[in-house]
């Protein structure tokens, strides 16, 4: 392994990016950012898991997150029914009114700091650095009071489908299809239904995932097999039935989700030796999951610790969360 031998400019913004006074520092720093070099052992940062799921509403710093709700309560379809006219008497009222829901946000703060001494003599985009784990910090927080609502919504639904027949950990082409059928029954409506509600999208561990490379001819044909044998590793196995499958690390045995769904949550996975947590949602209308903004991320420097002999820098950011119809989430173990 080599490294660049600075040049004379770089050596100058090395002495600036330490200098006390702040201007200078600050001319240092934007001059640093520009010499990328690579650092050792870079960590792995989050990546953002919430964005095709939840609808992203930018509101201005006055408004409330408010959403008026139907009329008509789901469950209460059958008492809106026609009658048989007898020709006489009068005809009964039934008067509806609407309700709404307030979303309320919340604030959310980051900061990082360094020594200036470590900005000049890492011989690396410290600061560039920097600004990405701070941001990663932001990701992660969204990333988990999104699926907490995701979650929640789920364990309030009260439903969770298994396949009895299938091994405890197995996940089975049949489990997807006991997924499907349960959605569209408790969806509302008929088959006539304009707008229906369905699955379309499964949330699943790469372990469950994995199950699949391992499907033999007693459950999957010789072509559809070779298929899967030959899929990339990045976009291989993505639908059945029509329903896209999507791989989640923090979902799995002991992983972060699947122990918040059972411990915060006190969610049960559908029989004792069930092992795994499948989450399903209903993404046809993105009518339910959303996230309200009413600041975005706004990250300012820290100029009082310049005399420490630090660099830092803080964020902000205001949002909510909220699913506003748990018919969108179908839970699921195997």
């Amino acid at each position: 392994m080599s490294f660049t031998k600075p040049n004379p400019e770089f050596i100058e913004m090395l002495k600036q990016s330490g200098d006390t006074s702040p201007s200078v520092a600050y001319a240092g720093q934007e001059q640093m950012a520009k010499a990328l070099q690579t650092p050792l052992r870079e960590a792995i940062l989050v990546g953002d898991v919430t964005a095709p799921i939840f609808e992203k509403l930018t509101l201005d710093g006055n408004s409330t997150a408010e959403f008026p709700l139907d009329l008509l309560n789901p469950g209460d379809e059958v008492d809106f029914v026609a009658y048989t006219n007898p020709g006489h008497g009068r005809i009964p009222e039934r008067a509806v009114e609407g309700d709404y829901i307030q979303v309320p946000t919340y604030g959310i703060a980051n900061s990082i700091d360094f020594l200036a001494r470590y900005a000049r003599d890492a011989r690396w985009d410290v600061a560039g650095r920097a600004m990405k784990v701070l941001e990663a910090g932001f990701v992660k927080k969204i990333n988990d009071d999104a699926w907490h609502v995701l979650l929640a919504a789920g364990v309030d639904r009260n439903i969770m489908v298994y396949d009895a027949d299938a091994a405890a950990g197995q996940f089975t082409k049949r489990l997807v299809s006991l997924m499907k059928s349960v959605m569209r029954r408790n969806a509302g409506g008929n088959s006539g239904s304009i707008s229906r509600g369905r699955l379309t999208d499964i949330y699943l561990s790469p372990e469950a995932l994995e199950d699949i490379r391992n499907w033999g001819v007693d459950i999957v044909d010789e072509t559809t097999r070779r298929e899967i044998y030959v899929a990339s590793d990045d976009g291989a196995i993505t639908r059945i039935f029509g329903i896209n499958l999507h791989a989640m690390d923090e979902l799995g045995e002991s992983q972060e989700y699947q122990s918040y769904f059972t411990s915060q949550l006190s969610g049960a996975l559908g029989p004792s030796s069930d092992v795994e947590l499948v989450v399903g949602l209903d993404m046809t209308s993105r009518d339910s999951f959303i996230m309200p903004v009413r600041q975005e991320v706004m990250i300012y420097p820290d100029s009082s610790y310049f005399r420490q002999g630090r660099v830092s820098y803080f964020g902000t950011m205001e949002a909510g969360f909220a699913c506003l119809d748990n018919r969108r989430v179908l839970l699921g173990s195997l």
